[in-house]
């Protein structure tokens, strides 16, 4: 059930406490300690508990997972650091620092440890099922599935391979200063126990400063508390049936069909200067340029915009600063959520003027371009969890 934060004030009678740690009490979900934000309607963890999440893949015999842009560790049940390094074959003090713990620190069974750099890649010599990082199932080598398509069709029964592991690489958030479980299970739309299952957290949830998440990757779409709370019979209305006195609709022409089926959904175009965006668009370009690298689901999640460094990065819609924080390289990243469960990414900035949990106004000045080669800005747009591409709402 979801619990509304309180204000736990000296002032409150006893009689009133006693009420509100029986209502906690009662609960099924963790009570979530962490109180600030949801007065003045916040978010609950209810609505994040919604999420239906893949399980975490599995490691190799060193523990390690690999993805495109980073590697991560898993501990053993009675690791140190300093053993877990050992076995990856990094220097135990700079694997400390990467991850705000000392050499000797023991470590939680599953707990997550990033690692600064890469190591050898998984392969079956490491007990992985496969060389290399973690792909989407669409990018799998070319060359795999025709082996295993000669295996199959070899007139002697051959010995089947086992399928490589494929799936999202998910988001690595390092927790800041006051960040908690439910904060962070919050700001992404998870639940906290599939955030503590992938991270092997323990079962007060706690966490240290510079610690490594990885953000469960959701594979359902969340249901907003809106569409959960409905009475029954409310709702879309009942079609009213064709009248017997009147005639059924003529079918649409020929024509009028081809038309709407050819019609083109909008996309980038390679080189063009963004211009202004329509009055009636649901976000305007968060900078002016040309259009250098275009939306391709799972491979770039978003359009690349260039423009001059130093160009001031405007909000491309209304809404409340979500998240800033930086990418293993260093990399700003600052998320605004909008209504509609949306949210815009701005990356390849600096000079950020807004901080997390400030209102922004559509146009408003939210960062300038940074020194990059080129330099420009990433924007996306996300659905929930899920990239769109952004287009779609530019124009």
């Amino acid at each position: 059930m979801a619990v509304r934060r309180v204000s736990l004030r000296s002032g409150f009678r006893v009689g009133t406490s006693l009420s509100v740690l029986a209502l906690l009490a009662a609960c099924s979900e963790p009570l979530d300690l962490d109180m600030r934000g949801l007065i003045n309607g916040g978010f609950n963890t209810a609505d994040a508990a919604r999420a239906a999440t893949a399980p975490r893949p599995q490691p190799d015999d060193r523990g390690v997972i690999s993805y495109p842009n980073y590697q991560v560790a898993v501990a053993r049940r009675g690791d140190t650091l300093a053993q877990l390094a050992a076995r990856v074959g990094l220097p135990a003090d700079e694997l400390a620092r990467y991850n705000g713990v000392q050499t000797g620190d023991p470590l939680r069974a599953g707990e997550i440890i990033a690692l600064p750099r890469r190591v050898a890649e998984p392969s079956p010599e490491t007990g992985a099922i496969s060389t290399g990082p973690i792909r989407p199932a669409s990018e799998i080598d070319i060359t795999t599935l025709a082996g295993d398509a000669i295996d199959r069709s070899a007139p002697t029964p051959a010995t089947e391979r086992p399928t490589p592991q494929t799936g999202s690489e998910p988001i690595r958030h390092q927790v800041k200063r006051g960040e908690t479980a439910f904060t962070i299970s919050r700001l992404y739309n998870v639940s906290v126990r599939s955030l503590a299952e992938w991270n092997g957290l323990d079962s007060s949830f706690t966490l240290r400063e510079g610690q490594y998440l990885l953000i469960p990757v959701v594979t359902a779409a969340v249901s907003t508390q809106e569409d959960t709370t409905r009475l029954p019979g409310t709702g879309s209305p009942t079609p009213e049936p064709p009248s017997a006195s009147q005639p059924l609709p003529e079918e649409t022409p020929a024509a009028a069909a081809t038309t709407t089926a050819t019609a083109a959904a909008p996309i980038a175009n390679l080189g063009k200067q963004t211009g202004a965006s329509a009055s009636n668009a649901a976000m305007s370009f968060p900078v002016q340029g040309s259009i250098i690298r275009e939306y391709a689901k799972g491979r770039n999640d978003g359009i690349d915009i260039g423009a001059s460094v130093g160009t001031t990065v405007k909000a491309a819609a209304s809404g409340q600063v979500a998240a800033i924080t930086r990418n293993t390289d260093g990399i700003n990243i600052l998320v605004i959520r909008h209504p509609d469960n949306l949210l815009s990414v701005y990356t390849h900035v600096d000079n950020i003027t807004v901080a997390k949990g400030d209102a922004v106004s559509r146009g408003q000045s939210i960062a300038k371009v940074a020194d990059f080669e080129p330099s420009r800005v990433h924007f996306e747009v996300r659905k929930g969890f899920d990239s769109v591409d952004p287009m779609g709402y530019l124009r």
